[in-house]
């Protein structure tokens, strides 16, 4: 009897390892199809990312191929492309319901905005939902949202390839920037005013991309949005 139960209790150990070894080995597929899945939940954007890769035995979360898609009212058309996010956390901070980001990699290829035919730009869509000022906070109700506390990213290394304009009604006004912003790195970003210089730069190497956008009284918000987008709220 006692022999009986001893091997039942390998057998079970033995399964309760194997499925341990299945669930490492999948678990950063699941991480991905949650992401994707809260991405078209939270935005009504459809989103596919190539590889997810969490660190087992290091504080790191890699995100690669990124691609968010605009709703159908804008054609489904690509938003934004991002080959790279690099993070790398502090652990002990997270178990104490902070946020502190040490390294942040962000490689944003392409950015794309689309007037769609009712003459609506996507981003000033995406705008229109409620925002609440930051008053210096990170971001506008991070803790109630999520349930940590948003200490700081100590490097912050950001790089922004391509800038579109797609026009679904008016082909002809289609245009595209080149920022070529590589490896620029910002320092101890506790707030979002802590972006304001790399919002600056980008507008500089956009070489007034932007301007056209900010040519019609619809898109009064355009601007803002933009900023928004990088996490500056003013």
């Amino acid at each position: 009897m006692i022999r009986w139960i001893f091997k039942w209790v390998l057998r079970l150990a033995l399964l309760a390892v194997v499925l341990f070894i299945i669930l490492l080995l999948s678990l950063n597929s699941i991480i991905r199809i949650v992401m994707e899945h809260n991405i078209r939940s939270q935005t009504g954007m459809d989103a596919e990312i190539g590889r997810v890769e969490l660190g087992l035995t290091k504080p790191t979360l890699e995100i690669q191929n990124l691609k968010i898609y605009n709703p159908q009212s804008f054609g489904g058309t690509p938003f934004l492309d991002i080959p790279e996010i690099h993070v790398e956390y502090d652990r002990v901070a997270l178990a104490e319901k902070e946020i502190h980001v040490t390294l942040l990699r962000f490689n944003l290829g392409e950015l794309d905005f689309v007037r769609n035919e009712n003459g609506q730009l996507n981003i000033d869509a995406m705008a229109k939902t409620p925002k609440t000022k930051s008053h210096g906070t990170a971001t506008p109700n991070f803790k109630k949202e999520t349930g940590y506390d948003f200490k700081q990213i100590d490097m912050l290394n950001v790089s922004f390839h391509t800038v579109k304009y797609i026009d679904l009604k008016n082909p002809a006004n289609n245009r595209e920037q080149i920022i070529g912003l590589q490896n620029c790195v910002v320092p101890n970003v506790k707030s979002p005013n802590d972006l304001a210089g790399l919002a600056f730069l980008i507008g500089l190497r956009s070489n007034h991309f932007f301007d056209p956008l900010l040519a019609h009284p619809q898109d009064s918000n355009t601007l803002q949005s933009i900023l928004n987008l990088f996490g500056v709220m003013m």
